[in-house]
């Protein structure tokens, strides 16, 4: 059916196989690497927890690279020990409030910026799936009625409507339209659930980068009464 659909319509099925194969290797890099993620944070919180001191955690955390808890509580404690050798380096000099802000201001905005780096590299690629799923069916569609014109273009010529005639035509163009569908339902599919997944770990990412601050900020009131 395919080697009888005209140059149009070739050209349309090539490019939803494009779309076909580029949303499907998505899809498997996409639930892998979200896969990975959940686990490995979820492992991260609950050894997160159990560590008596902040340095424990952090040798924990060095060995989940896949966690995107992790890698957030590795920028914010790099932060704070700069924040730390910075205020060491000070000889002779009293830390006062002013150091303190100073401090907890450096390690909320390193947070932040690892959170957006992190949800990046969450949704890198995901748009690529809405765009298959809401533009593959107006492509197979095109394909259709470009297949359709053509054929009664050819009945025309022939002066013949037999059903003979109209039948192979109609239905290599339909080709088009069934491809466009087959491309479109799972990419949807995909984003959705990836769109659902990425929403769960953002809110992961804030909770525990609220908890996380906090106990840093404990830790450098400590630091500064000692």
């Amino acid at each position: 059916m395919l080697s009888n659909a005209g140059p149009v319509v070739k050209f349309i099925m090539l490019l939803l196989l494009f779309f076909s194969i580029t949303s499907w290797a998505i899809i498997f890099i996409k639930f892998r690497y979200v896969r990975s993620a959940f686990k490995e944070s979820a492992d991260f919180t609950d050894v997160f927890w159990q560590c008596r001191n902040l340095s424990d955690a952090f040798s924990k955390a060095k060995a989940l690279r896949s966690s995107p808890v992790a890698r957030i509580f590795i920028t914010a404690y790099m932060e704070m020990a700069r924040s730390d050798s910075k205020d060491n380096e000070k000889t002779q000099v009293k830390r006062t409030d002013n150091s303190y802000f100073q401090a907890v201001g450096s390690i909320k905005r390193s947070l932040n910026r690892s959170i957006g780096v992190e949800v990046r590299r969450l949704v890198q690629l995901v748009p690529f799936l809405a765009t298959a799923g809401n533009t593959a069916p107006f492509i197979g569609l095109f394909g259709t009625v470009w297949g359709i014109m053509d054929t009664f273009h050819g009945i025309g010529l022939s002066g013949s409507a037999s059903l003979a005639v109209v039948a192979p035509g109609i239905s290599e163009a339909l080709i088009a339209t069934a491809a466009g569908l087959a491309v479109a339902i799972p990419s949807v599919i995909a984003y959705n659930y990836f769109t659902d997944r990425i929403r769960v770990l953002d809110s992961e990412l804030q909770s525990f980068s609220s908890d996380l601050l906090n106990i840093m900020e404990r830790d450098i009131q400590k630091q500064m009464e000692a």
